[in-house]
C-alpha cells in the first residue's frame, strides 16, 4: 500500500516511446477521498491503456508503506511487495556484480530517494569503495551495531569531529533512519584525520579493518566497550614445536583477528579448491629435519621436530582473508590470483581442532611472540597457565579442556554461518570493492555497491568463487581482471547468543536524541534544497561610482518582488552611503553586447520569477543595477530599442572622445538618428558625418538620409563615430579623408610593453655588431625629433653604450681572422642594409614617434601605386577572432599563417548602379595612405619552413611597409623587469614583424638582424616570433614583448642545436652550442664554422678530420654525414634541427653512403659484465661481414660468436640478469636489413657473446644484491628496470585528528 502523502494522476492519449511519452498530455489529480467512478475521473474505457503517475505531496517523496516500523532492518521487502509499486521501478546498479565493475553514473537527485530494498547506500568519495564495504558489513552486524549504540559520547571530553566512535554512531543512525538513497562518509574519514587526498588512495579492506579496530580500541579505553573487538573478533592459536625423539614441546600463544588463507601454495600449479582445504593446510604441521633440525632443550642436541599451529579459541565473528594478492618473483610484479575457491554458507570448524588424545609431555612456555603468521595474526605475550576465565570470553575456548571434553562438544557449537562476502573486482594494479551481505532480519542477501543497494541470489554469491580461463600455470592470471571473494565473515550459530538489531523504539536515550538531531538536520537540508529549487541565480553588474564596473551574483527567491530584489542588489553592490536607494533600479542587461534590453517601469511589485521567466540553471541575459544622480531622471528602456555608443571625433586635435549612450529605434531614418545625436552631443546635424562600426575592421559611412538603421545593419548594441566641422575633409572620398585615416588608425592601434635587453659588456661580448664603418651614433635619432625628451635620453644612452662596446670589440678583432658571420656572406649583406637614419628625409622613412599630423603627411606623400596589394574579403569568423586575444602565438605555429591579410590599397573603384563607387558605401580598413613604393616580398622561404628578413639581394624586406608606430618610456613595477628598460609602443597591428623590428632598431641600438623578438604569455613563458612576413594581428592590447640580442636568420638559414655523442658515458647526450647552418652549405663547411665556436664557448679544441656530424633522433644516433654532403640537397634540414657531434679516436673511416656504422658491445656471461661500445664499419649489410668484424675485434672464433640487436632507445640498456635470455640471440638471417634485425641505418646497437662462456652461478643473496645494483643503474639512466612498484601511501588513522608533520621536512 502507498503512504497517504501522494497524488495519483491519470494520463490519457499518450504513446510510450523509449523512455519518453509522446503525444498530448493531460493530467488530472485523483483525490484519495473522492467517490467518483473511474469513468468520471477521465479514465478511457474500451481496452485503452490508462497510465498513472505518482507525484509527491507537500515535498514528501512517494514511498511504500510497511506494517513494520519502517526501519531498514524491519522493512525487508519480499518479491510480492515490489509488485504493488505502480509505474517503473528505479534502476539500481548491477545486482549480481558478477562482471568487472564499472562505476555507474548517477546524479545528485538519485541519492535523494531511498532504495526500494529499504537500505541506504554510501557515496564513494573517489576511491573509498573499500571503506564503504567494511562500514556496511559492520552496520549489518547486530552485535557490533548494538554495542556501538550502547556507547555514549561525552562532548565535554572530546571534540565530536575527531571522535571516531561518535562519527560511526552518527553514520549508523543515518543508515538506519535516513530517507536518502545514499549518504556521505566524509565526516567519518575526517574523524580518521584524513584530508581530501586520502579519498584518492585505494587501500586493502583487510588492512583497513585492522587499523580501524586498533583505533576503536584506543578510543574505547576505560569504557564498557574496551574489550568489544576482542570479544567479537579475536581468536587464539598455539604455535608449537615438538621434538620427535623425546616428545618435548615448546610453544607460545598467538591471538588473531582474521585467518589468512593461501589460495595457491608457492610454486604449486594447483590452487586449493575450497576454504576447508585451505584451513586444513593452514594447520598442517611441517617436519624440521636435515639442516633445519630443531635444538631440543631436553635432548641437548639438534633433533627432528614437528612445527605447526593449533586453534585454541574461535572468535564469535570469524573473519577469513583469501590471500589473492601475491608477488611474482620472475616478473617482479604484484599479481592477483583469480583461481576458484569455494566457501560454504555454513562452515563447520570442528575438524580444525586437534583432538588427538596424547600424553601430555613436559612443556616449556615460550612467551616470545615475535613470529607472526604472514604478518596477519595478532600475538600477545601470555602466561602458560590458562585460568578458567579464558573460557568465559565470547567465542569457543578449548585451551583448558581435555581432549575427551572436546570430542563430546556438540557440532552446533562449532558451526558458523556466512553473512558477509567482500568482493574485489579488478587486478593487482587496481579495482573495486563491494559487499554481499545477508540481513539477519529476513535472511535475504543484498549487494551493497557504494550508493546502490539491491537484492541478489545464491547464484550471484557462487560467481564470486573465482576461476579464470586458460592455462593453470602459477602466474597464468597475473594481470587478468576478475571478480571474486576477498574476505569472508562468519557468525557463530548459537540461538541463545545471536542478537537482533535494536529497533528505533528500543534505542537508548542518547541515540534517540541523536536520531532527532539528525532528523532535524535532514529536514533543514531538505528545506534548503527546496529554497535552492526556488531561487533565481543571475549575474548582476553595476557601474559603481567609486569602484567602477562591479560583477556579482544575485540570488533571490522567485516570490520576492522587484523592489525587494533591488534592495538586495543595492546592499550586494555596497552602494549604501554612496548612492541613495531611490536612485537605483534593476534593468535587463546583455553583458556580451553591453546592451540595456529593457527597464521595468511600473513592475516594482511583480515577483522576480515572472520577470526572469522562472527559475533556471542559467539565463540568456543579466541584470544591471543602474544608478543616477538625484537631479537626473531614469530613461525608460523599451523592448525593440537599440543601444548606440556615440564617439565624438575632433579632427583638429585628432582625438576621439569617450562614448555617450543613446537609444534609438531600428525603424528610424538616418536623418532622425542625426537629430537624436545632435540633441545628445550638441553638434550640428547638417554638417554631421556618422560612421558605423558594424563589426571589427568594418566602417560604414551613413550618408543616405531616408535609409533606416535596420537597413544599415544596426543591432542590439552599436558603435558610431560622429564628426561635424566645416573642413574640406567632407569633400574628398571617405576612404581618402582624414576622418577615415584617424578611425583606421584608432581601430588598429594596439599598446605593447617592450622589454629592451640589458645592455652590458657581458651581454654583448660574444656577439658581432655589424655596424657600418663610420656610422654616426646619433644618426638613429634624426627620424624621431618629435619624440618626448625622456625617450630621446633613453635612446641616446642606449646608443652610446652599444657604440662603445662595438668599438671595443672591433679593436679586439683587428688583425685576427674574421668571425663566423664575417667568413660567410653576412658582412656584405649587412653593408647593403640601409640604416633608417639615411632614409630620414625620404618619403618611405621610418615613422618613429613622429607627431601624428606629420606622420600622416609624410605617409600620404607617396604616390607610386605600381605595387598595390589586393584586398581580401574577411569572413565573419576572422572578424570575430580579431576581437579576442589569441591564446596561441601565431609565430610559433609550424604551418599556419596569418589569415588577417593586410589590404594595403584600394582595388579599382567598383561602379554601382546608382553611380556611386564602393568606397562611399563601405570599406574595410585598408591602408591606402601607405601606398609608398615597396619591394615585392619573396616568400619562397616559407616552403622550407624558414622566414628571412632579407631578400636574395640582401635588401631589407622591412623597408616594404611602414605603419603607425609611436614609442614612449614606461617604468614597469613588475619585479622580473627591474633590470630592463621598458617601452610602451602604440603600433598598428597590421605592421609586419620585419617592419616592427626595423622600427625598434633605434631603441635597441643594433640592426634588426642582430636581435630577436619573444612574446611573453600570462605564465611568463616566452616564445620567439620568427615569421617576419606576418603581421602583429595575433597581438592585443597590453601584451608583453621581450627583446633579446642575437643574430636573426636569413633566407635559407636554419638554427641548429649541436649535442655531443658520448657513447661510453652514463649520459651519452650532452648539449654544446646553438649554431646556424645554411642551405647549400657542405658538411665540411659547417664544421669549419662550428669548431671555432666550440673552442670559444665550450673550450673544445678539435681537429676537423677527427669530428663527425650525424643525425640525431631524440637520443638515438643515426646517419653519419659525410664531408661532401650538401644541406637541403643530400641532407634534409628543418627549423630547430638537432645533430650529434662525435669526436673520433682516429681519422674518419666512413667514406661512402654504402657503408654502415654499427655500435657493438660485448656481453661476458662468466663475469656478468658488459664491455664498452666499439664501432664497426661494414661495407655491406652482410651478417657474415658483421661476424668477421666482431671476431676480429674480440678474438672470438666466428663459430662461437653469437650476436643480438639491442632494444629500445640508445644506449639500449638492459639488466645483466636479463640479457642472456631476453634478447634474440643469433638470428637465422644472412643480411642485416631483414626481420628480426631491420638494421638499415647507422647507429644500431649490437650485443655479442662467446657461446662457450657459461653464465656465472649466483647465490640468492648475490642475485638479490646484483638486482639492486642493476635497478639503481637503470633508474639513473632512465631506462626500463625489472621491477618498479608504484609507491603506495600507508593507511593510517590519526587518533589526534590529523597527521603530525615533521618540522625537519619543511
Amino acid at each position: 500500500m502507498f503512504a497517504p502523502n501522494c497524488f495519483l494522476c491519470s494520463h490519457q492519449d499518450r504513446k510510450f516511446v523509449g523512455n519518453e511519452f509522446k503525444g498530448s498530455l493531460t493530467t488530472a489529480p485523483l483525490e484519495h477521498n473522492s467517490e467518483m467512478s473511474l469513468s468520471d475521473s477521465s479514465f478511457e474505457p474500451g481496452g485503452k491503456k490508462n497510465f498513472l503517475q505518482l507525484t509527491d505531496k507537500d515535498g514528501e517523496q512517494p514511498q511504500i508503506a510497511s506494517d513494520e516500523s519502517g526501519t531498514a532492518d524491519s522493512s525487508g521487502l519480499d518479491d510480492s511487495s515490489q509488485e504493488r509499486f505502480i509505474g517503473p521501478l528505479q534502476r539500481d546498479g548491477s545486482a549480481g556484480g558478477s562482471g568487472d565493475y564499472s562505476s555507474p553514473s548517477y546524479s545528485y537527485s538519485s541519492i535523494l530517494s531511498k532504495s526500494e530494498t529499504g537500505y541506504v547506500g554510501l557515496v564513494n568519495q573517489a576511491m573509498t569503495c573499500y571503506l564503504n564495504s567494511l562500514l556496511q558489513t559492520l552496520f549489518m552486524t547486530p552485535e557490533f551495531r548494538n554495542a556501538l549504540y550502547n556507547w555514549e559520547f561525552e562532548e565535554s571530553e572530546e571534540d565530536p569531529v575527531t571522535s571516531i566512535p561518535y562519527q560511526l554512531q552518527r553514520l549508523f543512525v543515518l543508515l538506519q533512519t535516513s530517507k536518502k538513497r545514499a549518504i556521505e562518509t566524509t565526516d567519518v574519514t575526517r574523524s580518521f584525520g584524513w584530508d581530501s587526498s586520502e579519498a584518492w588512495q585505494q587501500h586493502d579492506v583487510q588492512e583497513l579493518c585492522r587499523v580501524m579496530f586498533d583505533a576503536l580500541e584506543q578510543k574505547w579505553k576505560q569504557t564498557e566497550q574496551a574489550d568489544l573487538i576482542n570479544q567479537l573478533y579475536q581468536g587464539k592459536l598455539k604455535d608449537y614445536v615438538r621434538c620427535l625423539e623425546c616428545g618435548y614441546e615448546s610453544w607460545r600463544i598467538d591471538t588473531y583477528l582474521d585467518i589468512p588463507l593461501v589460495i595457491r601454495p608457492f610454486g604449486a600449479s594447483q590452487a586449493y579448491g575450497s576454504v576447508e582445504e585451505a584451513l586444513q593446510a593452514f594447520i598442517q604441521p611441517e617436519t624440521l629435519d636435515g639442516p633445519n633440525q630443531y635444538f631440543c632443550e631436553r635432548c641437548k642436541k639438534k633433533c627432528d621436530a614437528r612445527k605447526g599451529l593449533r586453534f585454541l579459541h574461535f572468535p564469535y565473528l570469524l573473519t577469513l582473508q583469501l590471500k589473492r594478492f601475491d608477488f611474482d618473483y620472475t616478473t617482479m610484479h604484484r599479481i592477483k590470483l583469480n583461481d576458484r575457491m569455494t566457501f560454504p554458507e555454513e562452515l563447520d570448524m570442528s575438524p580444525f581442532i586437534d583432538v588427538e588424545d596424547e600424553k601430555s609431555p613436559q612443556t616449556e612456555s615460550c612467551t616470545d611472540s615475535g613470529a607472526e603468521n604472514e604478518g596477519s595474526c595478532h600475538s600477545d605475550q601470555m602466561s602458560n597457565d590458562f585460568s578458567t576465565d579464558d573460557c568465559v570470553d565470547e567465542g569457543i575456548c578449548l585451551d583448558s579442556t581435555s581432549s575427551t571434553e572436546r570430542a563430546l562438544k556438540p557440532k552446533s557449537l562449532l558451526t558458523f554461518e556466512l553473512f558477509s562476502v567482500m568482493v574485489h573486482s579488478g587486478s593487482a594494479a587496481g579495482g573495486h570493492y563491494y559487499a554481499y551481505i545477508k540481513s539477519f532480519s529476513d535472511g535475504q542477501w543484498y549487494s551493497f555497491n557504494d550508493q546502490h543497494v539491491s537484492k541478489i541470489t545464491q547464484d550471484d554469491i557462487r560467481k564470486t568463487y573465482g576461476g579464470s580461463s586458460g592455462s593453470r600455470g602459477y602466474y597464468s592470471s597475473a594481470f587478468a581482471s576478475s571478480t571474486n571473494a576477498y574476505m569472508l565473515i562468519y557468525r557463530l550459530k548459537d540461538p541463545s547468543r545471536n542478537s537482533r538489531f535494536l529497533s528505533v523504539e528500543d534505542f537508548p536515550e542518547h541515540i534517540k536524541s541523536l536520531v532527532q538531531k539528525e532528523k532535524e538536520s535532514e529536514e533543514q537540508e531538505k528545506r534548503q534544497r527546496e529554497i535552492e529549487r526556488n531561487t533565481c541565480k543571475i549575474k548582476l553588474f553595476c557601474v559603481h561610482p567609486v569602484k567602477m564596473m562591479m560583477e556579482s551574483k544575485l540570488e533571490v527567491h522567485k516570490d520576492k518582488i522587484l523592489r525587494e530584489a533591488t534592495e538586495m542588489a543595492y546592499k550586494l553592490m555596497e552602494l549604501e552611503g554612496v548612492v541613495p536607494l531611490d536612485c537605483c533600479r534593476l534593468v535587463k542587461y546583455d553583458e556580451f553586447h553591453e546592451y540595456l534590453e529593457r527597464s521595468y517601469e511600473g513592475e516594482e511589485d511583480t515577483p522576480m520569477g515572472l520577470l526572469l521567466g522562472g527559475v533556471k540553471s542559467s539565463y540568456m541575459f543579466d541584470l544591471l543595477l543602474e544608478t543616477r544622480r538625484p537631479d537626473q531622471v531614469f530613461q525608460p528602456y523599451k523592448p525593440g530599442e537599440v543601444m548606440v555608443k556615440v564617439h565624438v571625433v575632433d579632427l583638429k586635435t585628432e582625438t576621439i572622445a569617450l562614448p555617450i549612450s543613446v537609444r534609438a529605434y531600428l525603424n528610424q531614418s538616418i536623418t532622425e538618428f542625426k537629430q537624436l545625436i545632435a540633441q545628445a552631443t550638441g553638434l550640428s546635424a547638417e554638417t554631421m558625418r556618422v560612421v558605423l562600426e558594424r563589426c571589427y575592421n568594418d566602417l560604414r559611412l551613413l550618408y543616405v538620409p531616408n535609409k533606416t538603421l535596420k537597413a544599415e545593419g544596426f543591432f542590439r548594441s552599436n558603435k558610431v563615430f560622429v564628426e561635424s566641422s566645416e573642413l574640406t575633409d567632407h569633400q574628398v572620398p571617405f576612404t581618402d579623408s582624414l576622418l577615415w585615416k584617424l578611425l583606421d588608425r584608432h581601430g588598429n592601434t594596439i599598446r605593447l610593453f617592450v622589454l629592451l635587453p640589458e645592455q652590458s659588456p657581458g651581454t654583448l661580448a660574444s656577439r658581432t655588431l655589424c655596424q657600418k664603418a663610420g656610422e654616426d651614433s646619433d644618426g638613429p635619432f634624426e627620424g624621431s625629433k618629435g619624440n618626448r625628451k625622456s625617450v630621446e635620453a633613453i635612446l641616446e644612452e642606449s646608443t652610446e653604450k652599444l657604440k662603445n662596446l662595438s668599438l671595443q670589440q672591433q679593436q679586439q678583432q683587428q688583425g685576427s681572422s674574421a668571425s663566423d658571420s664575417q667568413k660567410s656572406s653576412d658582412t656584405s649583406d649587412f653593408e647593403h642594409i640601409e640604416s633608417p637614419t639615411q632614409e630620414a628625409d625620404s618619403n618611405s622613412s621610418l615613422c618613429v614617434a613622429a607627431d601624428s599630423r606629420e606622420l600622416e603627411n609624410r605617409i600620404s606623400g607617396s604616390s607610386d601605386t605600381e605595387n598595390q596589394f589586393v584586398c581580401e574579403e574577411r569572413s565573419d569568423s576572422e572578424v570575430n577572432n580579431d576581437r579576442s586575444t589569441s591564446s596561441v602565438d601565431s609565430d610559433i605555429l609550424s604551418s599556419s599563417h596569418s589569415s588577417d591579410t593586410l589590404c594595403n590599397a584600394d582595388s579599382g573603384p567598383i561602379q554601382l548602379a546608382n553611380g556611386l563607387d564602393s568606397h562611399s558605401i563601405t570599406s574595410s580598413r585598408r591602408s591606402k595612405a601607405h601606398e609608398g613604393k615597396k619591394e615585392t616580398w619573396d616568400t619562397a622561404e616559407e616552403d622550407s619552413g624558414t622566414d628571412s628578413e632579407y631578400d636574395d639581394n640582401g635588401k631589407s624586406k622591412a623597408e616594404a611597409q611602414y605603419l603607425y608606430f609611436r614609442a614612449e618610456p614606461y617604468s614597469q613595477d613588475d619585479a622580473s623587469w627591474d633590470t630592463h628598460k621598458c617601452l610602451v609602443l602604440h603600433v598598428d597591428k597590421r605592421i609586419t614583424l620585419a617592419a616592427f623590428k626595423q622600427n625598434l632598431e633605434p631603441y635597441v641600438g643594433v640592426p634588426s638582424s642582430q636581435f630577436k623578438v619573444f612574446r611573453v604569455y600570462a605564465n611568463n613563458q616566452e616564445f620567439e616570433s620568427v615569421r617576419l612576413n606576418e603581421t602583429l594581428s595575433s597581438f592585443s592590447d597590453d601584451n608583453k614583448i621581450t627583446i633579446r640580442l642575437g643574430r636573426a636568420l636569413k633566407k635559407g638559414e636554419y638554427r641548429v642545436k649541436v649535442f655531443q655523442l658520448l657513447v661510453n658515458e652514463p649520459e651519452p647526450c650532452k648539449f654544446l652550442v646553438e649554431t646556424v647552418f645554411a642551405k647549400g652549405m657542405t658538411v665540411r663547411q659547417s664544421k669549419e664554422e662550428l669548431l671555432p665556436q666550440l673552442k670559444e664557448q665550450c673550450k673544445l679544441d678539435l681537429s676537423i678530420d677527427r669530428v663527425r656530424l650525424r643525425k640525431k633522433t631524440w637520443k638515438n644516433p643515426g646517419t653519419v654525414f659525410l664531408d661532401y654532403h650538401v644541406y637541403e640537397e643530400d641532407i634534409s634540414i628543418s627549423s630547430n634541427w638537432e645533430v650529434f657531434l662525435e669526436v673520433l679516436d682516429d681519422s674518419e673511416k666512413m667514406k661512402s653512403m654504402s657503408q654502415l656504422a654499427i655500435l657493438t658491445r660485448k656481453w661476458n656471461p662468466a663475469t656478468m659484465k658488459l664491455g664498452p661500445f666499439q664501432e664497426a664499419i661494414l661495407e655491406s649489410s652482410s651478417v657474415e661481414e658483421l661476424k668477421e668484424k666482431l671476431s676480429e675485434m674480440s678474438g672470438i672464433p666466428m663459430e662461437n660468436l653469437e650476436f643480438a640487436k639491442g632494444r629500445g632507445t640508445f644506449p639500449c640498456d638492459i639488466s645483466v640478469l636479463e640479457i642472456h635470455q631476453d634478447l634474440d640471440w643469433n638470428p637465422k638471417v644472412s643480411t642485416l636489413n631483414v626481420w628480426p634485425l631491420y638494421i638499415c641505418d647507422d647507429g644500431a646497437v649490437v650485443f655479442y657473446r662467446d657461446n662457450r662462456d657459461e653464465p656465472l652461478e649466483l647465490s640468492e643473496d648475490e642475485r638479490n644484491e646484483l638486482m639492486k645494483k642493476e635497478s639503481s643503474r637503470l633508474l639513473k639512466t632512465g631506462h626500463r628496470v625489472s621491477y618498479s612498484p608504484r609507491k603506495e601511501k600507508a593507511l593510517k588513522i590519526y587518533l589526534d585528528g590529523g597527521p603530525v608533520r615533521d618540522p625537519g621536512q619543511d
